[in-house]
């Protein structure tokens, strides 16, 4: 096009950034990223530090329920020993111990820290899945048997332990919800596509921004160059960048959070405005502490990660023992462990300093996980403001629209389109951006 500097510009160079740059060059339209940070992976960073690989955001992919992913990876000509399988199973906290087999159908029989009532509002939870199991669709989160109702109002319809021993750990850590806050529909619909919490859960070997380093060594990507401000036109649109330049574009795809994004388009339509608003975030604080050794697994058979009740902790909401998850990722007769902080304190945390940070879930997470202290060499801290999209209910009832809005001049992409946190979300709303912009024209 003559009268742009390139056919499209995507702003973030996130997974979704990048996977939509990565389909759009291969239409033959010329692409650029920007990204505002020094490097790629958005939540999905790693960090190399004295022989280790830490994940600074996800933690994991599934076998099943990654469609879009698996797709992408075998486009970039990922090797296959690129994933390794997550090694040992979740566990649970309850009354002064570890509980193995969290989430997992074994729990129905080890007990998984629920009592026999607990285990059985668990069945009937599950078979309510199985039973409706065409009505849940992780592409239409708004459209599911539950409606609007949170994971909290659903689980208190049934015994105590559902909500306590399941649910709430589950919502707040690995989707960083408080659960009064975010729809059981679209985990409910995550959990059925995966095949449940117990599944089988793959890592990448070299780090979780694996796929992401691979994307972006294929790509046109500017690093440390931020934008602030996207303005559209009838015929192109413009992004201003943090160091005065502009750059014009036949399209824009905002691969950032909704807050950002709303924040960066300078003439937000009526249409698109409300979902926009609507599509909220949790922050996330995860402290990667290196051992000088090591940790046992909380449970007799090995387990891989605890997580910890709000009943039990509001600050402390579990940990992962990358040790014994991806053994590889650590250097010889050294540990390694991610402790993550619980929704309800996050906010709060996020002020602190780094030494704070660590210091106070670093505490908390001794009385679970006792040596911890003492093992620990270093401990490094990733702080995200946007770090988890919710799913309230607020969004729910605006997705449907704000999906059948007009073709436009700047696009979206990023978890929050499809309402729940995880790599997958990301990585499919990349088509769906990439097919909006492809027919819409570059014309």
């Amino acid at each position: 096009m003559a009268d742009t500097d390139i056919d499209v510009a995507v702003v973030g160079a996130g997974i979704s950034g990048l996977a939509a740059a990565f389909h759009l060059t291969r239409t033959g339209r010329s692409v650029r990223v920007f990204e505002a940070g020094d490097r790629v992976g958005g939540r999905m960073a790693g960090r190399r530090h004295e022989g280790y690989v830490l994940d600074e955001g996800a933690e994991q992919i599934a076998t099943r329920g990654y469609d879009a992913t698996w797709r992408l990876i075998r486009a970039v000509g990922l090797p296959a020993d690129a994933v390794v399988p997550v090694g040992g199973r979740m566990a649970i906290w309850r009354d002064g111990r570890a509980r193995p087999d969290f989430g997992h159908p074994a729990g129905l029989l080890t007990g998984a820290g629920m009592t026999w009532r607990g285990r059985l509002s668990w069945l009937r939870f599950t078979a309510t899945l199985l039973r409706h199991r065409s009505r849940f669709d992780p592409e239409h989160p708004e459209s599911t048997p539950f409606g609007e109702m949170t994971v909290e109002e659903y689980a208190r319809r049934h015994h105590r332990d559902l909500y306590e021993r399941l649910l709430q750990p589950m919502s707040g850590t690995f989707f960083g919800w408080l659960p009064e806050r975010s729809a059981i529909g679209p985990m409910a619909a995550l959990l059925l596509a995966v095949g449940g919490a117990g599944e089988r859960w793959v890592a990448y070997r070299d780090g979780m921004d694996t796929l992401a380093r691979a994307l972006a060594d294929r790509l046109d990507v500017v690093t440390g160059t931020a934008a602030v401000a996207v303005k559209p036109g009838p015929r192109t649109a413009r992004l201003d960048l943090a160091d005065g330049t502009t750059v014009t574009a036949g399209h824009v795809v905002l691969a950032v959070p909704a807050p950002l994004a709303l924040a960066l388009h300078a003439d937000v339509p009526d249409d698109e405005r409300p979902y926009l608003t609507a599509s909220t975030y949790r922050p996330m604080l995860k402290v990667s502490c290196l051992l000088d050794r090591p940790l046992p697994s909380p449970t007799r058979r090995p387990s891989y990660g605890l997580q910890v009740p709000a009943v039990e902790d509001r600050v402390f909401a579990g940990a992962i023992l990358d040790h014994i998850k991806a053994p590889g990722r650590v250097p010889p007769g050294r540990g390694l462990i991610s402790l993550f902080a619980s929704p309800y304190a996050s906010a709060r945390l996020l002020t602190g300093t780094d030494e704070e940070i660590a210091s106070e879930i670093g505490a908390r997470a001794e009385r679970y996980l006792p040596g911890l202290t003492e093992a620990t060499r270093t401990a490094l801290v990733a702080r995200w403001p946007h770090g988890l999209p919710e799913a309230q209910p607020a969004a729910l009832r605006l997705r449907r629209a704000f999906l059948q809005r007009p073709l436009r001049r700047v696009e979206f992409a990023g978890d929050w389109l499809a309402l729940r946190p995880n790599s997958e979300a990301a990585v499919h709303s990349a088509t769906l951006a990439v097919r909006r912009v492809l027919a819409a024209g570059t014309g």
